[in-house]
């Protein structure tokens, strides 16, 4: 993407402009096929493709030869089933809440299995149909999480009759510290999958997220399930991120001023300054997923000029302090840059004190997009 700040032509009114690379999500996408082969990827769209827009996204991960899609809720695929072609597998990661199970197998949509009950209410709904419905079998391997926790497995693997009418894709399980590739966590969760794993030999596993992909063979399985990292996230701490930036965020000037010492900026007055200040009042905010833990912590850009924010981040405004630029750079509607070349997606995150996926799945629809 361009470095240098942009200009964008204000026809609809938009505050704030949100750049998708389109591109830059096709090559995550194909980066992570060569480093998890031989298995295949699966692409995470969840929570609308980390808050990209599904329906935008997840074509062209098809369009690079993904045929598998998880979404946590079933509201999740049956509004992501339009924008792919049929022969494309959709897994909710949840399961199903009670009553869902007719709808899930009417649409082919493939649920993940998470406890004994879910497990016997995917079953009634296969003998009743006298069919067999796919499914996902997850385990507990430490997260605490989702999946059937040992005393469960156990069970059911003692009495296999509790899956008639279920046909079983993959045994699966979840990283909970697949970014951390020194967290002996990682090689813990294995080993219960692994043992997990010999009382159903013939499933395939699915383990690997993001992160696991980096982890090597061991923990990639027969199917990949990486989110973060198509989205341009860090996916391990093993290395810089490898990952191209996917989105770029530039937010307009909405007023200038200049002020003197002593002057309070913001609600509460949180923020005094100690000498002539010039400020700027930016049309974004925590309505527009900037947190308010940036308050007196992060900052914009502007041609590489670092503008720290002063006072608190509001709803729908930011102020910052533009005293490092000449004098007359910045007017009503001049865009300022909050996440690309200057900073990335996980600068913002650590400032903010969260993590990418925050971030990400917060940015609001206020913002006019564009997809590239």
């Amino acid at each position: 993407m361009n470095t240098q700040p942009r200009e964008i032509i204000n026809q609809d009114g938009a505050s704030g402009y949100l750049a998708i690379d389109l591109k830059a999500l096709r090559q995550n996408y194909r980066q992570l096929v060569e480093r998890a082969a031989p298995a295949p990827v699966a692409a995470v769209v969840k929570a609308n493709a980390y808050g990209l827009d599904a329906a935008r996204v997840a074509p062209v991960f098809y369009d690079a030869g993904c045929r598998d899609f998880f979404v946590a809720h079933i509201g999740e695929a049956l509004r992501l089933k339009p924008a792919i072609h049929g022969d494309a597998r959709i897994f909710v990661l949840n399961g199903l809440q009670p009553g869902a199970e007719e709808t899930c197998a009417n649409e082919g949509i493939i649920p993940v299995l998470n406890s004994l009950e879910q497990v016997e209410n995917w079953s009634r709904v296969a003998k009743a149909r006298r069919a067999h419905l796919p499914a996902v079998l997850q385990i507990d391997s430490g997260m605490s999480r989702l999946g059937l926790p040992p005393e469960e497995f156990t069970a059911l693997a003692a009495d296999c009759r509790l899956l008639d009418g279920i046909d079983l894709l993959f045994l699966m399980s979840h990283l909970a510290s697949g970014d951390e590739s020194e967290n002996i966590q990682n090689a813990d969760q294995l080993a219960a999958l692994q043992a997990a794993s010999a009382l159903f030999p013939t499933l395939p596993l699915s383990f690997a997220n993001s992160g696991g992909i980096f982890l090597g063979g061991d923990f990639r399985g027969a199917l990949a399930r990486p989110g973060i990292a198509l989205y341009g996230g860090a996916p391990t701490d093993a290395m810089a991120n490898p990952m191209r930036p996917v989105v770029r965020l530039d937010v307009r000037v909405v007023q200038t001023r200049t002020v003197p010492a002593g002057t309070r900026v913001g609600y509460g007055g949180a923020h005094v300054t100690t000498g002539e200040t010039r400020l700027a009042t930016i049309a974004a905010g925590y309505a527009d997923g900037l947190p308010r833990s940036l308050s007196h912590r992060g900052a914009a850009y502007y041609g590489g000029v670092r503008l720290p924010i002063v006072g608190r981040v509001s709803m729908d405004s930011i102020t910052i302090d533009i005293s490092a630029l000449p004098p007359g750079t910045l007017k009503l509607g001049s865009l300022v840059e909050l996440i690309g070349p200057n900073q990335t997606l996980e600068a913002l995150a650590a400032d903010a004190g969260t993590i990418s996926y925050e971030i990400l799945t917060g940015l609001g629809d206020r913002y006019h997009r564009e997809y590239r």
